[in-house]
């Protein structure tokens, strides 16, 4: 559902990226400011597939950024009143690694960049995947950025997620069945 405010989109940290760009077209400089990892925001294909499932608070994790101040600084460029929901304790995801993470427990990986790049989605292959998957074995997906939209599918279907950077270009995220 789509929020207006004075015939406008309200941003809150449900809203699309694709939404609000396509709302308010000048704050794609704004989010490039505020991380440098929305800069891919220019490629096409990504703006056409990932940005119209991803929120801005998944895009807060891709980017590092705390969502509050994402949403604050988003609002306060358009004129918006300052956000005063409360987030959800889950905004922030766990970095460090967890117990169950063993890498000899891999049994499945898929490397997504050749397919997000050529503008597929890879989340429905990712889905068939992990519904694959037996208790404790664990699953790695690989990304050019942190695959918010799907780590929040799998948990809502029970998985438990861990994700990893490498060098701020490479995400390797993992999922478990437990």
């Amino acid at each position: 559902m789509i929020t207006l405010h004075n015939d406008h989109l309200l941003i809150t940290p449900q809203t699309k990226v694709a939404d609000l760009l396509e709302a308010f077209p000048q704050l794609e400089q704004v989010l490039v400011e505020i991380a440098p990892a929305f800069k891919r925001l220019s490629n096409p294909v990504l703006r056409k597939t990932v940005a119209r499932v991803t929120s801005l608070a998944q895009a807060a994790r891709i980017g590092g950024v705390p969502v509050i101040e994402l949403i604050q600084r988003l609002r306060r460029e358009v004129s918006q009143p300052e956000f005063v929901d409360r987030l959800p304790d889950d905004a922030v995801p766990d970095k460090e690694q967890p117990a169950w993470f063993a890498e000899e427990r891999v049994v499945k990986r898929l490397d997504a960049r050749p397919m997000i790049e050529s503008g597929e989605q890879p989340i429905g292959v990712v889905l068939r995947d992990l519904d694959g998957l037996s208790k404790n074995e664990i699953y790695e997906l690989i990304t050019p950025f942190e695959p918010a939209p799907l780590i929040d599918k799998a948990k809502a279907r029970g998985l438990t997620v861990w994700s990893r950077s490498i060098g701020g270009v490479e995400y390797h995220t993992y999922f478990i069945k437990t």
